[in-house]
């Protein structure tokens, strides 16, 4: 059976996709902590990040640092923040966010956000990744994964 974020992937659930590769994704998640919180996900459907290919999780640090990058860019946030949790979702995900101290980015503090604003911060990721010539990456539409 296919995890919510694989039927995110094949757009059979919609999705504010800011990043697409061949490896992976990254798409706004519907209760953020902070405005602009990404998902990086792998395409490969794995439980635990620790069960991950070496390349797969290495491709996957690399574009959080870019969404990262993007984050504080877009949201003028002195740090982007990395969690690697895993238990809410059986598909390995790195939320990355954008955080002003540590106290704020607990996921105590996460809170559905509307349609809207999900669209309006992941533009603002998009837009910055643009901005840091990562615009290859960013999906021609924010509702599809496809380049």
């Amino acid at each position: 059976m296919s995890s919510v974020f694989s039927l995110i992937i094949d757009g059979r659930i919609p999705g504010n996709f800011a990043w697409a590769d061949d490896v992976c994704v990254a798409f706004a998640t519907i209760q953020p902590i902070t405005p602009g919180h990404m998902l990086v996900v792998p395409r490969v459907e794995v439980a635990h990040f620790t069960d991950l290919d070496d390349d797969v999780l290495a491709h996957l640090a690399v574009v959080a640092k870019r969404v990262g990058q993007a984050q504080r860019r877009a949201f003028d946030a002195p740090r982007a923040a990395l969690i690697v949790a895993g238990f809410e979702v059986p598909h390995t995900h790195i939320h990355v966010l954008p955080a002003w101290d540590e106290g704020a980015i607990a996921f105590a503090n996460a809170r559905p956000a509307s349609p809207e604003t999900l669209a309006e911060t992941t533009e603002q990721v998009r837009a910055a990744l643009r901005g840091l010539g990562y615009g290859g990456h960013v999906p021609a539409a924010l509702g599809s994964p496809a380049l």
